[in-house]
């Protein structure tokens, strides 16, 4: 059985349940990879603040293989896979954006750093522009 739980910057830089489910109706595996994910974000967003960037659009999507079936308290995550969207300006804010975000999966986000004690993390990172480039 797959979880998935998928945060989305908002235009306070804050973000929320791309769903717009709150907390209270998650189940605990659901919250973990939504607390995930919320790291993820803020901490995709501190780097790339450093980095003079700011996206328009950021998506983060966690899912988690459980190791059962049908959703069980012993269930335990068997993998898990992020799913990283951004959308900011064209050419170097793109290169700068897709090593922000692999810099947050690989070294700087804490969370994702834990869920690999637990079991493997893949992840993807797709990088667009909706702004015609400047010559």
């Amino acid at each position: 059985m797959i979880e998935k739980a998928t945060v989305e910057m908002t235009e306070n830089g804050k973000f929320r349940a791309a769903n717009g489910s709150g907390c209270d109706t998650m189940n605990p595996k659901e919250l973990l990879l939504y607390a995930a994910a919320q790291c993820s974000g803020q901490t995709a967003l501190m780097v790339m603040e450093k980095m003079h960037l700011r996206p328009k659009r950021l998506e983060i999507g966690y899912s988690g293989e459980l190791n059962t079936e049908a959703l069980q308290a012993e269930s335990m995550f068997r993998s898990f896979h992020v799913v990283y969207n951004v959308d900011c300006g064209p050419g170097s804010d793109q290169e700068k954006a897709s090593r922000a975000l692999l810099l947050t999966h690989e070294k700087y986000c804490g969370l994702t750093q834990m869920l690999r004690r637990i079991a493997p993390v893949s992840h993807e990172i797709a990088v667009v522009s909706t702004e015609p480039e400047t010559v």
